[in-house]
């Protein structure tokens, strides 16, 4: 599958962001999506993840309650929409694809099939 993510930008803090992210390739429904990011000087780090059926959400912290992830599986489409954004939310976003189905979602070994970043500039 190919990914890539699209929607970041320049906001100021306290607004908002979505972030869009297009698969093509073999079937989009069996993948369970991810997004991450990387803030300059760190290392990338998981934001949400998704399962196949769009029916269980996984958040880190420092997203829970300001982020949400969505999916559409007919239109082979992964969302973040993202809310109340901070200066730390400062980063390129990455989505990503994994066909291994978890209890957890976050670390990054999980996940073979990676987007282009779309960089997301909070401005305080």
């Amino acid at each position: 599958v190919q990914l890539q993510a699209s929607g970041g930008g320049l906001v100021q803090a306290g607004g908002s962001l979505r972030l869009s992210c297009a698969a093509s390739g073999r079937t989009f429904s069996s993948y369970n999506m991810g997004w991450f990011r990387q803030a300059p000087g760190k290392e990338r780090e998981f934001v949400a993840a998704l399962t196949t059926s769009g029916s269980s959400p996984y958040y880190a912290d420092s997203g829970k309650g300001r982020f949400t992830i969505s999916r559409d599986n007919a239109k082979n489409m992964v969302y973040l929409q993202m809310d109340r954004l901070e200066s730390e939310d400062t980063a390129v976003y990455y989505c990503a694809a994994t066909e291994v189905s978890s209890g957890s979602y976050a670390p990054l070994y999980l996940y073979n099939y990676w987007g282009r970043g779309t960089k997301v500039t909070v401005s305080s």
